[in-house]
This record gives C-alpha cells, sequence and structure tokens, in this order.
C-alpha cells in the first residue's frame, strides 16, 4: 500500500477515535461511539498491516492471532463489577508496550545514534521507557488492589514524599546519562542504564499506586489511563507512528481531564494524584469500630415506606454491582413511578471503583435516564426527600466526610442522605467500607438497616410492593 494511503488511513483512524471520544460522553451515544473506536482501530491495523514498508506477516499473525483470542474471551467472560480491575491490567499492557518498544527501538541496527536528531530520538526512548515502566507497575499494583489481591489501605512510608523527589532526580540524572553514552561505541552501557531507569521507575509507580487509599482507586484508574496514552504517544514518537502519536495523545489528554473533573467532585488535589499523595493524611486513623447501635428493619417494613413515601431516591453502589440487582430494581422503579410516586436515582463520581459503572448497570437496566442524576444535582433535593434506599454504598454516604477532619475521607464531597426524612440501608453486614472506616449514617435515628443479599433484598421488595 502506498505511504500516502497509509498516512490517510491515519487520519481517517485519528477522526474516528475523536468521534469514539465525543459518543462515549453520553449512554445515548456510547454504543455509537464504541463502534466508531473499533472500525478506527481496525483500519490503523489494516493500514499499518498493508504498508509497502511492512513485512513481518508472520510474526505479526503469531502475535495478534492468540491476542484476539485471549482479549475475546477475557471481554465475554469479565463482570460489570470486573471491569475496573480488567482496566487497569490493559493499562499496564500499555505501559509494558512503551518500555518493550524503547528498549527494540535503542538497539534498532538501522538507528542513527551520531546524526543531527540523535539527542531528540535519545530523550523519547528515555522518557517513552520511563513513563511506561510507571504506568506498567503502577497499574499493575492498582489491579491487585482492585481484584482483592492486596489490601487497600495506603502503604504511609516515613517521609514518602522525599523519597519519591529523590527517586525522580536519580532519574533525571539517569537520564543525562544515557544521553550523553556514545551508543555507537559502547551500546552496553546506555543499555544498563537505561535498564537501571526502568527498575527504578517501576519501584515507583509501586510506590505511587501504593499510598492511595482504597476508595480513592477511581480516580487512580483514570490517572493510569491518562499515563498508559502518553506511554502511546511516546511509543509513537519513537516509531515516527503519527497515528500512534495522537492516539495517545488523545487518551492521555481525556484521562487527565477526567481525572481533575473527578478530583474537583471529590475536592482533592490533582496535583496530590500524580504525587501519589492521594490517600489518607499521615495522622488519620481508619477505624472499623461501631459507634452506636444501629436499627434493623425487615423488608416488609421497608415496603409500608416504600408505600407511604411520594418522593423517593435510590442510592446504588458496588455492593448492588456484585449482586447485580439492577434489573429487579428497575422493575420495582417502574412500579412506584406507576403508583405516581417521585424516584430518582443519585449517582456519586466514584460509585462503583469506575468512572460512570454505575450509569452503566443502570442503562444495561432500562432505567430511564432522566432520573439518574449527578451528586451535585440532587444533594440539594435530599432535606425534602421522604425515603431514600442506599444499596450496597458506603463511603460515598459517610457523614464522616463532612464532621470528622481527622477521617481519611474528610473533604470528599458526599451524597447527604441522612438529611432525607427515612434513610434504608442494605448492607450484608455492618463491616466497613472499602476505605477501611467506620460510617456514622448506620446509627443515626433517622437509618434503618437492611441486612442480606442485595440482589434478594430487592427481590423480597418487588414482590412485597406488587402483592
Amino acid at each position: 500500500m502506498n505511504e500516502n494511503i497509509v498516512q490517510v488511513c491515519y487520519l481517517i483512524a485519528g477522526a474516528l477515535f475523536i468521534l469514539s471520544l465525543s459518543g462515549l460522553g453520553h449512554p445515548d451515544t456510547a454504543r455509537r461511539g464504541n463502534l466508531y473506536g473499533i472500525v478506527g482501530m481496525a483500519i490503523a491495523v489494516l493500514a499499518t498491516a498493508f504498508s509497502a514498508t511492512f513485512a513481518g506477516w508472520g510474526m505479526l499473525a503469531g502475535a495478534v492471532a492468540p491476542a484476539a483470542v485471549i482479549g475475546a474471551v477475557l471481554a465475554a467472560r469479565v463482570k460489570m463489577t470486573g471491569m475496573p480491575q480488567l482496566v487497569a491490567l490493559l493499562h499496564s499492557f500499555v505501559g509494558l508496550a512503551a518500555v518493550l518498544v524503547g528498549f527494540a527501538t535503542l538497539l534498532d541496527p538501522n538507528a542513527d545514534h551520531e546524526g543531527p536528531g540523535a539527542l531528540i530520538h535519545d530523550v523519547e526512548v528515555f522518557l517513552g521507557v520511563c513513563i511506561g515502566s510507571i504506568t506498567f507497575t503502577g497499574s499493575l499494583i492498582a489491579y491487585a488492589k482492585l481484584d482483592g489481591k492486596i489490601g487497600g489501605k495506603p502503604l504511609i512510608l516515613p517521609a514518602r514524599h522525599l523519597l519519591n523527589l529523590i527517586v525522580l532526580v536519580g532519574t533525571v540524572a539517569l537520564g543525562v546519562w544515557f544521553v550523553q553514552a556514545d551508543k555507537v561505541a559502547d551500546m552496553s552501557t546506555a543499555l544498563w542504564v537505561l535498564g537501571i531507569a526502568t527498575a527504578v521507575t517501576g519501584v515507583l509507580g509501586v510506590h505511587l499506586v501504593m499510598a492511595i487509599g482504597g476508595a480513592d482507586m477511581p480516580v487512580v484508574v483514570s490517572m493510569l489511563n491518562s499515563y498508559s496514552g502518553w506511554a502511546a504517544a511516546a511509543a509513537g514518537f519513537m516509531l515516527s507512528n503519527d497515528l500512534l502519536i495522537i492516539t495517545g495523545a488523545l487518551v492521555g489528554s481525556s484521562g487527565a481531564i477526567l481525572s481533575y473533573i473527578m478530583c474537583r467532585g471529590m475536592n482533592r488535589s490533582f496535583i496530590s494524584v500524580i504525587l501519589g499523595g492521594f490517600g489518607a493524611a499521615e495522622g488519620t486513623v481508619a477505624s472499623g469500630d461501631a459507634e452506636g447501635e444501629h436499627t434493623e428493619i425487615f423488608a416488609e417494613q421497608v415496603n409500608d415506606l416504600m408505600r407511604s413515601a411520594q418522593s423517593v431516591v435510590i442510592v446504588p453502589g458496588y455492593g448492588m454491582a456484585v449482586a447485580q440487582a439492577q434489573h429487579t430494581l428497575s422493575e420495582l422503579v417502574k412500579s412506584m413511578r406507576a403508583d405516581g410516586k417521585t424516584v430518582r436515582f443519585a449517582i456519586h463520581p466514584i460509585a462503583g471503583r469506575l468512572p460512570g459503572h454505575m450509569n452503566v448497570l443502570l442503562a444495561e437496566a432500562h432505567v430511564p435516564y432522566d432520573i439518574v442524576l449527578e451528586m451535585d444535582e440532587i444533594n440539594e433535593d435530599l432535606p425534602s426527600t421522604d425515603l431514600v434506599l442506599v444499596i450496597g454504598a458506603n463511603d460515598i454516604v459517610n457523614p464522616s466526610a463532612q464532621d470528622d477532619p481527622g477521617s481519611p475521607i474528610a473533604g470528599m464531597p458526599v451524597l447527604e442522605v441522612w438529611k432525607a426524612s427515612t434513610v434504608v440501608v442494605m448492607k450484608r453486614s455492618m463491616a466497613s467500607g472499602y476505605a477501611g472506616i467506620q460510617n456514622p449514617l448506620f446509627f443515626k435515628e433517622n437509618t434503618r438497616m437492611l441486612f442480606g443479599d442485595a440482589k434478594a433484598n430487592v427481590d423480597k421488595l418487588l414482590n412485597a410492593y406488587r402483592a
């Protein structure tokens, strides 16, 4: 395929990626956005494979075929509750790819290490490898935390910010050494320096994410998405591939913007996310001890509350997603609305451990978009709400964020459900949430606890309401 045609294909693919991002901005157009992305990637792969400069068909087939099978199997088997950790794992692959591309580019026998562009090329290689290494190890730690393989509590090392600064300064020094190394006369020195930089930045990636608390992991996943984009862009510069640069820049910038929006919505510092200081601050204590006596309620009593209420707000959380209760809940909402009740959903930015997770689940259950409201839209209406049903949510409705300056989630905006007339919290037990702290909401006078599996309880409520 002529090189000019390849470049035209790359431009078309880039335009489709932009349309894909635009489509993913709203549930109504999300499917179309995904389709644009799939078509764009197919065009990009085919244009690269059929370009005049490509000859490795056997190697490409050997890599793409098993990867496509593995990807299809994983996508088919993963549950919606497992999407955050799958996304984190995929980010790690992008980071690892950037590292491998960097080393391959350095060892390329056709590379010009003495020409006028050698300095820029070396900087591209070093930055690409370092960003990729941070993305790779950081994403693996995020995956392990989200999947429960390691604890969600932040690892707070003494003087951790000073340690990060030392590592950063050391990485810059290694970069200077790498750029100045004579790669024609002694390639081994450059390889050793780049290898050490890879290991050092890999440790930095581990430390940055380990220092972040479990309740803040959705923002971490979003930030790692941005890192993976910049790693892909760096790989594009190393390979002189315009499409990789465009795609990486799109992913990197959109991920950074999403992280900034989430940080602003949670009253957190965007800079702290980048520096790994997003978790609990020094001196805070995550306590799981009870703070009073709770009042238990049963499905029949909740049914009475639902029948007498005129305005109802439902707060879905990760527990609802795990129990897959959204479909039955949708039927319950239809029945209540048919009786003339005002029923709405309140969505917190980090509900479900991934931005938009709850929105996708509710859309999957055919819940109308116009009754699914964000935190800022619903909080002011909660004091005039008769009944709030909290289904499998914990930290996002914790008043400690406002009342306890020493709490690990202090300052995080939450859904102020305790201001409603009555709150019913559906949980399996009185255990603390993902942040590892107890929730005073459970002990308030207007709160009732409905224990058990969310799906089973919603089934009971639906049957009782329709009886």
